[in-house]
C-alpha cells in the first residue's frame, strides 16, 4: 500500500459498517491475515455471493484490499479506513466539547 491512496471519507465508511454482516467480516479480517472468500463464507449462513457483495462494499469504502492468488481473490484488511473515521469522530468530539464549554460559559456568567 503506498502512501498515495486516497484515504476513504467517513460517511463511506460508516455506511459500510453499517450492516452487522460487514461488521462481522471487518472482525474476521482485523488480525491482518488476507482470506478467500471461500473461507469468510464458512461457518456462516451466506452464500459466497452474499460475502462478494459485502466485499465489493467493503473494499469501495476502503476496508478491504483484494489481490489474487492463483484463481482465487484473496481480502485484506485496510485499517486506514478506521483510521480516517476515527479522526472525523474525534474532530466531531472536540467540537462538541468546545461549543459545551462555551454553553457553560455563557450560563455561568
Amino acid at each position: 500500500m503506498s502512501t498515495a491512496e486516497p484515504v476513504p471519507a467517513p460517511d463511506v465508511v460508516f455506511a459500510a459498517l453499517g450492516d452487522p454482516t460487514r461488521l462481522s467480516l471487518v472482525a474476521r479480517l482485523s488480525d491482518g491475515q488476507s482470506r478467500s472468500i471461500a473461507v469468510l463464507s464458512a461457518d456462516t449462513e451466506l452464500t459466497r455471493q452474499a460475502v462478494t457483495k459485502h466485499l465489493r462494499v467493503m473494499e469501495e469504502a476502503g476496508l478491504v484490499e483484494v489481490a489474487r492468488v492463483g484463481r482465487e481473490s484473496r481480502y485484506t484488511f485496510r485499517p486506514v479506513a478506521l483510521d480516517a473515521a476515527r479522526a472525523y469522530l474525534e474532530m466531531v468530539s472536540r467540537q462538541w466539547d468546545d461549543a459545551l464549554g462555551r454553553l457553560k460559559s455563557f450560563v455561568e456568567e
